[in-house]
This record gives C-alpha cells, sequence and structure tokens, in this order.
C-alpha cells in the first residue's frame, strides 16, 4: 500500500511538472484566445459620426414632397465620414491610379509573389516623356489630327476601372449556394464628364471652368463634379481596396469599407445632432447674425455671388457642422447610396433604417433614381434642408452633384467609444 502511494505522488509531481510554465484553462471557461492585433483605425480626413437617436423627416412643412418625409424616429449606429466632400486631387488620385495600373500592364511591369503568383509593380516610375514610352502605349492617346487641339492628348476614355463586389445580402438569402455565384463584375469608365459645365447650362457661357475644372491646380480643393452614382461607388471600391492592402501590408486589421451613406445615415450626420432643426448650423435662418449666408447656394432670386461663390467653393468653407462636416448643405448635392421611392419612410425599420436595391444599366428608368442630399450652388435654399429628398438617375452626371464616403467600425460604435 506504501508503495502504491509512493507511485501515485511521483505521477502527479510528473504532471505538475510538465504541466510548469504552460497557459492552461484548468478545467475552466476562460475562453479562446485571439491572437489578432486590433487597433481601431481613423482613416485620414474622416470624423467621427456618433451613434444615437435620429427623428428624421422633415422639419418644417413638406409642402413639395406631399409629405415623402415623414418624422419618424429611429436608432441609428455611428460611423467616420469624409469632414467634406470628395475633392477633384483626390478623385484624381484614383484616374491617376486607374491610369497607371492600364499603362504598367501594357509595358508588362509585374513582380512575382511567393506563392507563384503576378501582381502589377505600380511603384515602378512610367517616364511619360519618354519616346519610346510613348510608342508602346500608343493606343492610350488620341493623335494630333484628331483631337482639335492640335496636339495629341491622352485618351480619357480608356480609363476603365475593372472591379468585384461579394453582394453578401442575397446570398445569404440563398445560404444552399457557393458564394462565387454572388460576386458581381463591374467596369465602369471613370473619368469625370467635364462636359456637364456646357451641355447642362444652354445659352451660358461656361467653356473655360468646363476646360480647366477638373485638372487645373486652383480647382485641386474644389468638389469634383461630374461624377455619376457608378463612379462614385468605384471609387469607394478602390479606396477601400488600397486601405485594406496597407492594412494587410503592416499586419493590422481591416475592418468594413468605405461606401457612399444611404440617406438616413447622411440625414443623421447632416444635423450634426441638433435634430428638430432644418438646417446644418441649427436655424431656422440661411444668414447669421452679421448678415453672411451660411452656404453656398441660390439667394435673392439668382444672385449666386452673394453668398461668396459663383459656382462652387473650396471643400473646407464655410462653418461645420457639430460633428465637423463641412457642406453638408449647399456646395455640391450628395449621391446617397438608397434608391428614391415616395413612401420609403414607411417601409425602413426602426433600427440603422435602409433601402436598397441592385441597380443595373438594363433596369427601366424608374429603378436608376438615387436619392440626392444636400442640395447645390444652383438650388434654392428649399433643398438646403437636411429633410428635403430629391433624386438623380444613376448613370446621369451633372456639375451640381458630388459625395463622400462613410467608414464603419461597429465595435466601437456599440458604445460610442472610439
Amino acid at each position: 500500500m506504501k508503495k502504491l502511494s509512493l507511485k501515485l505522488s511521483a505521477i502527479a509531481i510528473a504532471a505538475l511538472a510538465a504541466s510548469c510554465g504552460q497557459s492552461g484553462s484548468g478545467g475552466q471557461l476562460v475562453g479562446a484566445p485571439n491572437y489578432s492585433t486590433y487597433r481601431a483605425p481613423v482613416p485620414l480626413g474622416m470624423v467621427y459620426v456618433p451613434s444615437g437617436i435620429l427623428k428624421m423627416g422633415a422639419s418644417d412643412q413638406d409642402i413639395r414632397g406631399k409629405n415623402d418625409a415623414l418624422v419618424r424616429t429611429v436608432q441609428m449606429t455611428g460611423f467616420y465620414m469624409d469632414a467634406t466632400e470628395i475633392s477633384n486631387a483626390e478623385y484624381r488620385q484614383f484616374t491617376n491610379w486607374v491610369r497607371d495600373s492600364i499603362a504598367h500592364t501594357i509595358l508588362g511591369d509585374f513582380k512575382d509573389n511567393p506563392d507563384g503568383t503576378q501582381t502589377l509593380d505600380m511603384s515602378k516610375r512610367i517616364n511619360w516623356r519618354d519616346p519610346d514610352v510613348q510608342e508602346q502605349l500608343s493606343t492610350l492617346y488620341v493623335p494630333a489630327d484628331q483631337t482639335g487641339w492640335g496636339s495629341k492628348e491622352f485618351d480619357n476614355t480608356k480609363l476603365v476601372y475593372g472591379y468585384s463586389v461579394y453582394n453578401y445580402d442575397e446570398h445569404i438569402k440563398n445560404p444552399g449556394q457557393p458564394a462565387k455565384n454572388y460576386i458581381e463584375e463591374s467596369k465602369i469608365n471613370v473619368y469625370p464628364d467635364t462636359t456637364v459645365w456646357v451641355r447642362q447650362f444652354s445659352y451660358s457661357y461656361n467653356e473655360p471652368i468646363a476646360r480647366q475644372y477638373n485638372w487645373f491646380g486652383a480647382f485641386d480643393n474644389y468638389p469634383v463634379v461630374g461624377i455619376n452614382w457608378r463612379q462614385a461607388n468605384a471609387f469607394s471600391n478602390w479606396r477601400t481596396d488600397e486601405w485594406k492592402k496597407e492594412r494587410e501590408r503592416t499586419k493590422q486589421y481591416f475592418e468594413g469599407r468605405f461606401m457612399l451613406p444611404n440617406e438616413m445615415q447622411w440625414e443623421w450626420a447632416a444635423r450634426g445632432g441638433r435634430n428638430a432643426s432644418p438646417y446644418p448650423w441649427g436655424g431656422p435662418y440661411i444668414l447669421n447674425k452679421k448678415g453672411c449666408y451660411l452656404a453656398n447656394f441660390k439667394p435673392q432670386r439668382g444672385n449666386y455671388a452673394a453668398d461668396g461663390g459663383l459656382y462652387t467653393v473650396p471643400v473646407n468653407k464655410y462653418w461645420p457642422n457639430d460633428y465637423g462636416l463641412y457642406n453638408m448643405s449647399g456646395n455640391v448635392a450628395e449621391w446617397t447610396s438608397s434608391p428614391y421611392y415616395g413612401n420609403t419612410y414607411n417601409q425602413v425599420a426602426d433600427v440603422n433604417p435602409a433601402l436598397d436595391t441592385r441597380t443595373k444599366n438594363s433596369d427601366p428608368q424608374w429603378l436608376q433614381r438615387k436619392v440626392v442630399r444636400g442640395g447645390s450652388w444652383r438650388d434654392v435654399y428649399y433643398y438646403l434642408q437636411v429633410s428635403t429628398r430629391d433624386y438623380e438617375y444613376a448613370d446621369t452626371a451633372k456639375a451640381y452633384i458630388g459625395f463622400r464616403n462613410i467608414y464603419q467600425q461597429i465595435a466601437p460604435a456599440l458604445t460610442n467609444r472610439r
């Protein structure tokens, strides 16, 4: 019996020694460790719009809309939003990337990956003035005798961005199907339509701004216009992809994606926490105590310059709202992700309300309508109200419509702690 006790003690001591220095649960429920490092990113140029209660809908009588913006109380989850509208310089970063990626493909600038695949080497410098390079890239230029200006120019119609999107919403409705069946491919010409300044204003001389607005340095900090809804979504996809690649390169956790806000998110952000006010700055007036206009729009029955801007103004002009967002009313109206239906506010949920449809080129015109918000430099003050709903067709670009992105991090938004 004594020998048996000694043997059991020896086994116990051996087991204890074997476990010494090693972590374990001790038979208790302690949770599985998460080895990924998480550091919530704050995208450059964005401000936080906190979670809260939105009293969405008309702050005053909705005469024009005939009650298409009924007052409802809903719960909104916080997100980051661009403090300003996307500028010409920011959008040009996108079109330059598309241009360079096409050029690198033609030039054969690829690099080998450890897994045997190849990717474009975007780090290589392209000498666009080199005659040999121009010869290899000749398909990207319009010959001098065809430009109308007597000099060879880059053919902006070649700036086509191809991307794929996983339609998560449709896949979860059909859980037995493979995910690859819900990958949607798109190819979009992404260069802004600079002719909108001339085509949309008959009997008006706007050729100088049409020829300079997109590329001239004086307009770098002005909002990009001539962008249709599909181009805005293509930009959002590219921005997400660039952000994701950088996060993965530095071995940091990637969360969320850049996208257009839906119209309820836009309204929640535009109000700046002032639920009963008609404008981002409060209201009910569009001038401050000194008699200065608080936004860029069409005052005094057409005195466009009375507010300080004949057309658009820089994206950071005028005072921001209480969330730090500039020009949520005026300057340019802004695309949202939402389709336009007159009874939307009667249909959506009361927690994170949203209505979404997948718009195709083949859809009838009434399905192509997308909500735009905020009013613009050419609109009267009614359209500056944060509750005013308007729409434009997804394939249509205007000289007074731009956009901005949101980026959502769910975990910190649940407690408003970032």
